[in-house]
Parts: C-alpha cells; sequence; structure tokens
C-alpha cells in the first residue's frame, strides 16, 4: 500500500470508522502499519494497535518507535502486555526493554512467563553494542546424528517459533556447535543421508562479546543471511540475523556520519528530536572548534605586518585554508569510511601515510602549477609573489591529505573514534598549519 492509502486509512481513524479500519489493516505490510501508527495521536494508537489481527500485533508492535511502545504499554492491559511479550522474539523484546524506564520494565517481565523472563534477562546482561545484545534465541538446531527425514520433521514442529529456519545449526549434547546446514542442502540429499556427512564442520561464529562492528563486518565479507553466535566455551546460545545486522550497519553509519559532521550522536530520528537537543548535541563540538578557531586568528595578528606591507597577501589566505581543508577532508573521509569497514587497519599506517603523500604531491603539484598561471596573468611581471602562494598551496595540499589520512589512524590508536578526525576538526588543523607555512614563505621570500 502507498502513501495515499496511509492517508485513506488516517480519514477512517479520524472519522472513528474502526470497523472500516479493521477490514483494512490486513492489507498493509507489518513495518507500514507501524510508520502509520506512529504518525497518530496517543489515544488514537491504542485503538487501532487493539484492532490488529492477534497474530500480527507483537511484530507490529517490535517495529514501532520506543516512544509508542511505551504509550501502548502503559495504555493496555497486563494480559495484553503478557501477549506481546510471550509473541515478541526475545532480541526484539530485550531491546525494547532496555529503553523503558524501570517502573515500565517491571510491569512487563511481571507478566512474562519464567522461561521468557529468565530468558530476556538473560539477554539484557550482554555489553551495550555487542554480539551478544543483537542475537536472538531462536534458532533451528539439529544433531548430527539425525537423518534428513528427521531434520525435516524437526524443522516442521518448531519452524512456528524460531526466526529463521534457513540455516540449521547443528550441535552436541552439551550445545556445543559443531556444523551447520542449509535448508538447501536438506532438500537436495536423499532423506536417508545423515547430518554429519552433509553438514559444513568449518563455521563461522561470533562469541558473544564480539563487537557488533565486527559482526557486521563478517556480514559483508562472506554474504552471509544468519551468523551462530557462541560463549567461551563454543556453546551455541543465539543467531544473528540479516535484518538486525542492517539495522546495526544504518546505526553505525549514522553515529559517524554525526560525528564527522561534528556533532554528539543521536538516535533519535531528526523530526523527532527536540530542539534543545539538537542543540545540546551541536554547540559543545561548536564551542571547541570556535576556540581552536582562535589559533587562526591569532596566527593572523602574529604576521600583522606582513599584511601592512604586502596588503594583497590577505586576498590569498581563503584560498589557501579553502583548499587545504578540502584537501584534508577528502582523504579523512575515505580513510574513516575505510576503517569502519575494516578495508584498513591501524596496521596499515605506513602504507596509507605513503598513499596519501604520493596523492598529495601529484594534487599539490597540479593545484599549485594552475595558480602560478593564473597569478601571472592576473599580476604580469610579480612571479616572485606568484612563487610563494604556489609554494604555499603545495605544502598546505601536502599538509592536507597525509594529516586528513592518518589523524583518523592516531585516533583509532589512541582508542578515540577515528569519526572525530572529519572535515571540521581537520579544517582547523590544516587551516593553522597552511597560514603559518605561507607567512614563513612571505618572510623568506617577499620581505628579505
Amino acid at each position: 500500500m502507498q502513501i495515499q492509502d496511509w492517508r485513506d486509512l488516517e480519514r477512517l481513524v479520524l472519522a472513528k470508522d474502526f470497523k472500516s479500519v479493521k477490514a483494512e489493516l490486513p492489507a498493509f505490510q507489518d513495518a507500514d502499519i507501524a510508520a502509520f501508527m506512529d504518525e497518530l495521536s496517543g489515544e488514537h494508537v491504542v485503538i487501532v494497535f487493539r484492532l490488529l489481527p492477534k497474530d500480527r500485533a507483537a511484530e507490529v508492535f517490535s517495529y514501532l518507535s520506543i516512544e509508542m511502545q511505551e504509550h501502548i504499554v502503559r495504555a493496555i492491559t497486563d494480559q495484553e502486555v503478557a501477549s506481546i511479550i510471550e509473541q515478541l522474539f526475545v532480541d526484539d523484546a530485550a531491546d525494547f526493554l532496555e529503553e523503558l524506564p524501570a517502573s515500565v520494565v517491571k510491569r512487563v517481565l511481571r507478566n512474562a512467563s519464567p522461561a521468557t523472563r529468565d530468558l530476556i534477562n538473560q539477554f539484557l546482561q550482554y555489553p551495550p553494542y555487542s554480539a551478544g545484545s543483537i542475537m536472538t534465541a531462536e534458532f533451528a538446531d539439529l544433531k548430527k546424528t539425525m537423518t534428513v527425514a528427521d531434520a525435516f520433521k524437526r524443522i516442521r514442529r518448531t519452524a512456528l517459533d524460531k526466526e529463521t529456519v534457513y540455516t540449521c545449526y547443528v550441535i552436541d549434547a552439551n550445545r556445543r556447535l559443531e556444523g551447520v546446514v542449509t535448508v538447501k542442502e536438506l532438500f537436495l540429499a536423499d532423506e536417508d543421508a545423515i547430518i554429519r556427512d552433509i553438514m559444513e564442520t568449518n563455521v563461522i561464529a561470533a562469541r558473544t562479546s564480539d563487537d557488533q562492528e565486527d559482526v557486521a563486518a563478517l556480514f559483508s565479507r562472506y554474504d552471509f543471511l544468519s551468523l551462530p553466535v557462541v560463549d567461551e566455551e563454543n556453546r551455541l546460545v543465539g543467531i544473528i540475523t540479516f535484518d538486525d545486522i542492517m539495522q546495526v550497519i544504518h546505526q553505525e553509519a549514522t553515529e559517524d556520519f554525526q560525528k564527522m559532521a561534528a556533532m554528539a550522536p543521536s538516535e533519535k530520528p531528526y523530526l523527532k528530536t527536540s530542539v534543545l537537543a539538537l542543540a545540546k548535541n551541536r554547540i559543545l563540538w561548536l564551542l571547541f572548534l570556535m576556540i581552536t578557531g582562535m589559533i587562526v586568528g591569532a596566527i593572523l595578528g602574529r604576521y600583522e605586518e606582513a599584511f601592512v606591507a604586502l596588503p594583497i597577501l590577505v586576498t590569498f589566505v581563503p584560498m589557501l585554508t579553502d583548499t587545504g581543508g578540502n584537501a584534508g577532508s577528502q582523504s579523512s573521509t575515505l580513510v574513516i569510511r575505510g576503517m569502519a569497514l575494516k578495508e584498513i587497519t591501524t596496521k596499515d599506517f605506513g602504507r596509507v601515510f605513503l598513499k596519501e603523500l604520493g596523492v598529495s604531491v601529484l594534487v599539490g603539484l597540479a593545484l599549485g602549477a594552475a595558480n602560478f598561471v593564473r597569478l601571472i596573468i592576473t599580476y604580469p611581471g610579480d612571479y616572485m609573489m606568484a612563487v610563494v602562494v604556489s609554494l604555499a598551496l603545495f605544502v598546505t595540499v601536502l599538509i592536507g591529505k597525509t594529516a586528513g589520512g592518518t589523524l583518523p589512524m592516531l585516533a583509532k590508536i589512541v582508542k578515540a573514534d577515528p569519526a572525530i578526525m572529519a572535515a571540521p576538526l581537520i579544517t582547523t588543523i590544516v587551516d593553522a598549519g597552511a597560514l603559518i607555512i605561507y607567512f614563513k614563505f612571505v618572510e623568506a621570500l617577499l620581505l628579505k
């Protein structure tokens, strides 16, 4: 269904024609229903939620924003809360509870069955942003002594409660991971074939303590649909599915973009973030950059005599600082992105430095030559000034690109987020270096 259909549905809700709303809802996808509900007022959200088919209510609930989930839980009965928490996959339930106030969490857990409550509490103990915190416990497991026919019987019997059955995991009596087999491989095998003979034993798995970014890198490298998660004793405790890792990739990319734009990261969508929160996320970095920007002003003040002697020199300052900042941000963006994708590590520091040095020499020579030609055309006969400005431009590009390529890696070495070494900070650093180099050339070659 498209947006126009949402508007029609909204008109039905506002008209309180809930019989028609109930008839229309099954035609929408779960994610679309959640998006529609997120736009409704509080009282209408609860009504629409109660109109959902019982077998879809929990799935739609998992797509709602945390604010809307909390509102619904506060408004519905204990019996309805119990129904939701029992139908949610454990990872979705844990994610939901992590964001709720303690009073609401207590109510939800009080209405969950003992088995569900114990499993959720186990998930909540894993460190945030770890593989354990994003995995699900609903997976298809088999024994290596089973036949293919036995395996299919087990899959059919348990599939309804599993998040995915496309990949099945073979475990021993102590739940240690021994192999993996896909449903496709089971379909192609004889019914009498033994699982041990067709399973893949070279299994790639994540540890519960692994960082979610490292898990995302495994999905990207091996094109997994799901990935097993084991504890320190190699016991299978859960799996991470492709849809969960897509959320991680989205969150991590958003966080990096925000840091690269000199903002404190926020998990809330822009339109649902208050003006005060947006200002708070931005003001600290802007204050820091403003203070560091004063360094550039201090450098200009230090060489005031050069401006007095040759006022035209000041006209080249914006060109030098802008070019240096742009050159640095190009390199830092590529390196930060490469590090996020695990294409570049701190071990590659020397290679990155030499590569950016080579690039900066070529780019600097091209820009310097173009600038030299422009200056001798604009200021005929003033060759020494053209040489000074062009040399300063060449060195500025050299500084900008090498700093942009190496500072994110240095940040990683000292356990800081490489994303902070993005355009705003790189520009400030390069501006200061560019001005010092520029005026040193001026003093040495023009003010002798």
